[in-house]
């Protein structure tokens, strides 16, 4: 059975936004994500599918919404496939 939820930095390590889980941990302890629009407080936090991520990095800013919390840190194109770029995404009918 797989997991409803998932650490923060360990998320952020597997989709590739931090070359390694340390440098994920550190980007969440010095407030460049957020979850949900709240500065994220703690690398622990738990993440789940559905959870909307912003990353504030030095190489990147991104705004993604979490689609699966994988297994492990694969390929680029596999990590891919746990996020949904918002950016890129048709904006919402409502």
């Amino acid at each position: 059975m797989k997991a409803e939820r998932q650490r923060l930095d360990k998320w952020l390590w597997f989709a590739r936004f931090a070359k390694t889980r340390s440098l994920a941990a550190r980007l969440v302890a010095e407030g460049h994500v957020r979850v949900n629009g709240k500065r994220a407080e703690a690398p622990a936090k738990g993440l789940a599918v559905g959870d909307v991520i912003t990353v504030a990095a030095a190489h990147v800013t991104a705004l993604v919404r979490v689609v699966d919390l994988g297994e492990r840190r694969g390929p680029a194109p596999e990590a891919r496939r746990l996020y949904v770029d918002l950016a890129d995404a048709p904006p919402e009918q409502g």
